[in-house]
């Protein structure tokens, strides 16, 4: 009797309790980002331990006592904002609050979690808090330190570098087949045969809302993978309505003093040009013209872009972004050199002194994306891209060759337009059960089609009189294929999806969580078509030759024509025969599949408020067929199965609540690559590259530690140790041939990666609120150690080739020891920060690192070192205009590669990119 009378007592008091309480509700949005919402700023009544976060959408809930109170607003890095409430029980009132960054660190702010933001300051916060080491470059940094694309954004964080002239990354000194790239966690394909990865600057930043390296594998990653995964976020807008109009224009000093810059002339200006196969390509001559066309090298720029948010009612949201550019560049070299196929003495069978390359790019981008907040428990997005990338180019070799021209007189030109389109579209959702559960699930459908139409390549000599005076050219043909024309078009599709479900338990006295068990599946199922066919234009020797013909190199049409082709001048035919061949015409082609099926789980458990442990669990099975009918090796499949077994743990220990100490390990795979599995030959002028049917997988073990400070909001100091174990790396190689070509092998049983990085991020001075004068620095070192075995008789015991290795040992290809970016940044605001200037100088610097490695007595090809300097500066003239300058690679150096002989270097490249300058304005509705 006495305990239900306590019962009923307590639970009258508690009723009391609760009618003495009124709520308070609104949302928190972010002044500086154009009032896009503010997820998880805290919201506290002042001298009271009454206090709650903001949720992802920014909305806020607290209740409170009866009476009149100040409601504090705050969040890391922002004001805090005090506002005087009073309210009655029973009560509701709508508080909505709008926060700006400050310079002043706040103190006793509560935050229990975040999301992936745009600001550095917040992004540092997301990578305090995180369990798993993994670095983030937000678009605040991306535009402080003007870069454009996604390769330049990645290339800007710790132990990784970019390499020259693509969007190909090296992450800790390995390169494309041992890294992946995501778009929201989401698989994206390659839009190049040869990689494994899409070239990321073939992404604009302006799509993005943030980048993610994680250098440490997670069981939602597949498993293949070592290096680290690339995960591109696109923009997600929460904010009010906008429309931004951005124009350009930019210039290349190399490009505009060149008189002549010279590209073919059947692409158009703005990369959606088609073309097509030529009707009876072997029996008339109806192909594109060979003359080039003067251009005149100024590139320019222009987007648009917008967003609203739509208050549905209720719980309801509904979020839009979309944004539409065009852009184009020019880039000349006109006083390089290549040489190829280098022995060990040094000598080089070719060596054209003279190398000059003219090059035409488009960029065009659509996105669009569509956030739908069903109510606080279910939410659903969607995105659809559209990138179409072009490339019209022309390079011209001059000098020595010694399978044509040994008297130093030949000259090489080959032409190649390329148009890649690549759209992706994906379905993401989220869905809340109670307190405890969350599932997670997305799916994608991915098109690349890359095309390659009409590549041209013609070699000729200059012939000269007794006296020495030119006569003009000759064309060569000594090889049917020295003059040709070449089209290729790769298509591949990707369907891609994962569902995880989120299980919170073991709840604390602070009502938070201390465990989360993950159960998953992802799969991918990818489907590759590439067909390729090549017209040998092959100039006749009897019963009239015409080897001797006197060509003008640039009227070529005056040679190749249809009246000459009737003549008998030149003979048409591919690499399966002339017109009397009935398979003549069928192109040489492969086809790959990959499939992929996985399940995962993982558990996250607090053990107290200093050790947090995720332990994960991934088991594939994967499936990789390639089929074939090439010139080189005929009809052929080869079949790779795996089932991966794929273990993972990360520690993090708090030393303090600025500090924290991290540990990582895993297991991981290698898959080789289509291309890398196929004898399928591809030509350069001064090299030949074939796959091997024989190339097989390679499995890595990772572990890393690493020890971080955040002293203030937007600082840091870190240094991190990591080591890896590759068992049979694969390698580019040069194999025994008459033509030195370059195959793909596991050249040994084991490698390894040690090495270290540091970064700091530090303001130097900040002074004023309102006015503001912040000076920011930041720089993050690497050093590399990486060797691997060399082993000839595994080559020979694995393969059908053979492999002559300089050395046993050797580092691995891309992988520099040292590499350092640093940034200084100044920021100066007036107008009551409505008006700013920021300028940034950035410094980017990799040591040497192998290109190829060694065989038959020959050294090592290595890209010398090179260092960068860009400067940057921006301005907010109000609240609409905005300019922007850009001064990039201010040093111009030298972009050189040596082949490392006993003897002495030999360069076998060298050239200069020239200064880039580039002029912005925006205007902002």
């Amino acid at each position: 009797m006495k305990l239900k009378f306590l019962v009923i007592t307590l639970f009258t008091l508690a009723i009391g309790f609760a009618q003495n309480k009124g709520t308070v509700t609104g949302t928190i949005t972010d002044k500086d980002m154009n009032n896009e919402t503010l997820p998880f700023a805290s919201v506290a009544i002042k001298g009271t331990n009454t206090a709650t976060n903001a949720d992802e959408n920014g909305v806020y809930t607290l209740s409170v006592p009866e009476g009149t109170h100040t409601l504090v607003f705050a969040f890391l890095g922002y004001e805090t904002i005090e506002v005087p409430l009073s309210i009655k029980a029973g009560e509701t009132k709508t508080i909505n609050q709008i926060l700006k960054s400050t310079s002043v660190q706040l103190q006793d702010v509560v935050i229990e979690k975040t999301v992936s933001r745009q600001k550095e300051s917040a992004l540092l916060l997301e990578q305090q808090n995180a369990v798993e080491i993994k670095q983030n470059i937000g678009a605040q940094e991306l535009s402080r330190k003007g870069v454009t694309d996604v390769a330049g954004a990645v290339a800007k964080t710790s132990g990784v570098t970019k390499q020259e002239g693509s969007g190909n990354i090296y992450v800790r000194g390995l390169g494309d087949r041992y890294n992946s790239t995501t778009m929201n966690g989401l698989p994206i394909p390659s839009n190049n045969v040869d990689k494994k990865n899409i070239a990321l600057d073939i992404f604009p930043t302006q799509i993005v809302e943030y980048v993610s390296i994680d250098k440490v594998y997670q069981s939602r990653m597949y498993g293949d993978y070592a290096g680290g995964n690339v995960d591109i976020v696109s923009k997600d807008y929460k904010g009010n309505g906008f429309l931004r109009i951005d124009i350009g224009s930019s210039v290349n000093t190399n490009a505009v003093k060149e008189d002549n810059f010279r590209l073919s002339s059947a692409p158009g200006a703005f990369g959606f040009t088609n073309i097509n196969k030529p009707a009876n390509p072997l029996t008339s001559y109806n192909y594109q013209s060979l003359n080039l066309d003067k251009k005149a090298p100024y590139a320019g720029s222009i987007a648009v872009s917008g967003g609203d948010s739509y208050d549905l009612g209720g719980e309801s949201r509904l979020n839009f972004f979309a944004t539409a550019a065009f852009g184009n560049e020019y880039l000349s070299i006109t006083d390089g050199k290549s040489y190829g196929d280098i022995n060990g003495l040094g000598v080089a069978s070719k060596r054209y002194d003279s190398y000059e390359s003219f090059n035409y790019g488009t960029n065009t981008t659509g996105m669009a994306n569509i956030g739908y907040k069903i109510n606080n428990r279910n939410k659903v997005s969607f995105n659809s891209l559209f990138i179409n990338t072009s490339s019209n180019r022309t390079d011209e070799y001059r000098g020595y060759a010694a399978d044509f021209a040994e008297d130093g007189n030949g000259f090489v030109r080959r032409t190649r337009y390329q148009k890649t389109n690549l759209f992706i579209n994906q379905l993401l959702g989220e869905h809340k059960f109670g307190e405890r559960m969350q599932l997670n699930w997305g799916v994608s459908y991915n098109i690349v089609d890359d095309v390659m139409p009409d590549r041209t390549q013609n070699k000729m000599k200059e012939a000269f009189d007794a006296q020495g005076n030119s006569l003009g050219y000759t064309i060569t043909s000594i090889s049917a294929a020295d003059n040709h024309r070449y089209f290729q078009d790769l298509t591949e599709n990707e369907v891609a999806g994962l569902v995880s479900l989120d299980y919170k338990f073991s709840k604390g006295d602070d009502d938070d969580y201390k465990g989360k068990l993950t159960v998953g599946y992802n799969g991918r199922m990818k489907k590759r078509e590439l067909e390729a066919i090549q017209y040998n234009l092959k100039t006749v020797s009897s019963p009239v030759s015409h080897l001797g013909d006197i060509v003008d190199p640039n009227n070529l049409d005056s040679f190749y024509n249809q009246q000459n082709f009737s003549n008998n001048f030149f003979t048409i035919s591919t690499l399966r025969g002339n017109s009397q061949v009935p398979i003549a015409l069928d192109p040489q082609y492969y086809n790959g599949d990959l499939d992929i099926h996985a399940g995962l789980v993982s558990a996250e458990y607090k053990f107290n408020p200093k050790l947090t442990a995720v332990v994960g669990f991934r088991a594939e099975m994967l499936t990789q067929k390639v089929d074939w009918d090439t010139y080189l090796n005929g009809k052929g499949d080869a079949k790779l199965d795996k089932t991966a077994i794929l273990p993972n743990v990360v520690l993090k220990y708090a030393l303090n609540d600025k500090q924290n100490l991290r540990f990582a390990a895993s297991k991981t795979y290698t898959l080789p690559q289509f291309k890398e599995t196929v004898p399928f030959v591809y030509e350069e002028v001064t090299q030949v590259y074939f796959g091997n049917k024989d190339l097989y997988e390679s499995d890595n073990y990772n572990v890393d530690i690493k020890w971080e400070l955040f002293p203030k909001a937007d600082e840091l100091i870190s240094f991190t140790a990591f080591g890896k174990y590759i068992k049979n790396p694969m390698n580019e190689v040069i194999v025994a041939s008459s033509t030195n070509d370059i195959s793909y092998i596991n050249t040994g049983d084991k490698g390894t990666v040690i090495g270290g990085e540091a970064e700091v991020r530090k303001v130097i001075f900040s002074t004023g609120e309102e006015n503001a004068r912040k000076l920011t620095a930041g720089a993050n070192v690497s050093y590399l150690h990486t060797t691997q075995d060399l082993d000839a008789e595994k080559v020979r015991n694995e393969n059908d080739l053979e492999v002559d290795f300089t050395h046993t040992k050797s580092a691995f290809s891309g992988a520099s020891d040292w590499l350092v970016n640093a940034d200084l940044s100044y920021l100066f605001e007036w107008n009551e920060k409505a008006s700013n200037i920021s300028t940034t100088l950035a410094y980017n610097y990799f040591s040497d690192r192998i290109f190829s490695i060694g065989t038959s007595g020959r050294g090592d090809l290595v890209d010398k070192a090179v260092g960068t300097l860009d400067f940057i500066a921006k301005s907010k003239l109000n609240e609409n205009l905005g300019l922007s300058f850009t001064a990039r690679n201010l040093l111009n150096p030298n972009i050189e590669r040596v082949q490392e002989n006993t003897g002495g270097d030999v360069v076998a490249q060298n050239y200069k990119k020239g200064l880039f300058f580039g002029l912005s304005l925006n205007y902002q509705f």
